[in-house]
């Protein structure tokens, strides 16, 4: 099975940049198809993000941290 990248989505046209306010799953865990596996914080909503394929998650990025629209903040093997 190919390894599925998680990047940071652009939610909105201006958006340059979104928090990974929390990992809902821990890293190394199994997640299924539509499990929701983080939640981003943009300066308007926070929204948890889900899971685009199912395998073991793996965490690239730290919680808590601010990252640009398209860095690789975990993938799913």
């Amino acid at each position: 099975m190919p390894t599925v990248p998680l990047q940071i989505p652009r939610l909105e046209m201006a958006m340059t940049e979104g928090g990974l306010a929390e990992w809902l799953v821990a890293d190394g865990a199994q997640v299924n198809e539509g499990d929701p596996i983080y939640v981003l914080e943009t300066s308007k909503a926070s929204q948890e993000v889900v899971a685009p394929a199912s395998g073991v998650l793996r965490h690239k990025a730290a919680a808590g941290g601010i990252y640009p629209v398209g860095t690789d903040i975990g993938e799913i093997e």
